[in-house]
């Protein structure tokens, strides 16, 4: 019978996990936004070459690795994302971000970090990998972030060609570090781009009646659509519309020719999530008619939800148990995840990783204040290493 994998594999975690931190420490300190992860990509490059890891590119940033089997029996990916977004750091830690204007308040260095550090640690033992028939894909994303996004140019260069099984983490400051969030079925959202233009003959305020009051009717938009959107569709199906950029005008005294709403839709149902474009567009359409401002709705297809196989959910949980970390159910949310296009090519599961240090304050992503306890680098590490390998199977059967 072949020896377990999980105590080297777990050793090899904790020899790697001072580097892994230095490492995550400096992209944290240097974030690069979507498609533009030049120097995280050639970081991460640098260090799997030295560990003679094979190594590709699919776009200009972000790469792909591969170890273990060259045509294994069972081919497993991982997932990390790589990008920051445009928001000003405010957390004062002596690793702050260096480049003003962007922060990775949304821990996509600890993705990264979690999956450099996994693919270290199975590549010591990739030989006993290869001779188990298993390969391992490593698949450093760029772009999460924008919309459409990297995942989408991964799958149609055919990344997922041959994976049986996907997983990914995502880190959760409203879970305690050493705790997994697992659940199956839909994890995520439906999350889409809205843009509504709207143009008119504008004028002055003292003669709105010689105008089409390009700004009320804007003011319309922002408040009819979403409650008219919510009375024609399914209120199971939790859409939500909101709005989080508004232009218009630049004189208090003058009714403007054009204004902009930007903002989001989310919804949980993925059916709702097919249809919805053409039914926002004629509801638009219905609220500025009275108004006579000509309106164009341009809608982005962003990703669908992700949605959790049961049996991935399960191998995740049983890695949990091996790797001494907690499982603990979460639920499904409104936000957007472009590892949803991957699920589509294989089965697969994203676990939410905790990253709130026990009794301190709940931080939230997408804000420049964001603190991660790195203690959650560990767990990550050690839950993907496990799950990558099919450990699970040996160490434990422990469901969540």
């Amino acid at each position: 019978m072949t020896a377990p994998l999980a105590p080297t594999l777990l050793r090899a975690v904790d020899a790697l996990l001072p580097e892994i931190i230095d490492f995550r420490r400096d992209l944290h300190a240097h974030p690069e936004l979507s498609f533009q992860e030049f120097r995280t990509t050639e970081k991460v490059r640098e260090r799997l070459t030295a560990a003679g890891v094979r190594v590709r590119s699919v776009t200009e940033t972000g790469l792909i690795a591969d170890l273990g089997a060259e045509e294994p029996a069972r081919r497993v990916a991982l997932r990390g994302d790589m990008d920051a977004l445009p928001i000003r750091e405010r957390t004062g830690l002596d690793w702050s971000s260096t480049t003003d204007g962007a922060c990775h308040a949304c821990g996509h260095d600890v993705h990264t970090s979690v999956l450099l550090g996994a693919g270290l640690a199975l590549a010591e033992v990739a030989d006993e990998l290869a001779e188990r028939q298993v390969g391992v894909r490593l698949i450093f994303q760029p772009a999460e972030e924008a919309m459409p996004g990297g995942a989408e140019a991964y799958v149609e260069a055919g990344i997922m060609d041959g994976v049986d099984t996907a997983y990914a983490v995502h880190c959760d400051p409203s879970l305690d570090v050493g705790q997994i969030g697992l659940k199956e079925g839909p994890l995520t959202a439906a999350a889409d781009r809205v843009k509504v233009t709207l143009g008119g003959r504008g004028g002055h305020t003292s003669r709105p009646h010689l105008t089409e009051d390009l700004a009320f009717a804007l003011a319309k938009v922002m408040t009819e659509v979403p409650a008219a959107l919510s009375r024609r569709v399914d209120p199971r199906s939790g859409l939500a519309l909101v709005w989080g950029e508004i232009h218009a005008g630049n004189a208090a005294n003058v009714i403007p020719a054009t204004g902009t709403a930007n903002g989001t839709l989310r919804v949980l149902d993925a059916t709702i999530w097919e249809e919805i474009e053409p039914l926002l567009i004629d509801v638009v359409e219905h609220v500025v008619a009275p108004y006579g401002v000509r309106a164009r709705v341009d809608y982005v297809r962003g990703v669908p939800p992700v949605v959790n196989h049961p049996s991935a959910v399960a191998a995740l949980g049983r890695a949990t148990m091996a790797a001494g970390l907690a499982p603990v159910s979460t639920a499904q949310s409104l936000g957007g995840e472009d590892f949803a296009w991957m699920l589509h090519e294989a089965h697969g599961a994203m676990a939410r990783l905790g990253t709130r240090t026990p009794g301190g304050p709940t931080y939230d992503l997408h804000q420049g204040d964001l603190i991660i306890d790195e203690g959650a680098v560990r767990a990550g590490m050690s839950l993907l290493t496990l799950v990558a390998a099919g450990e699970w199977t040996r160490v434990g059967e422990s469901h969540l």
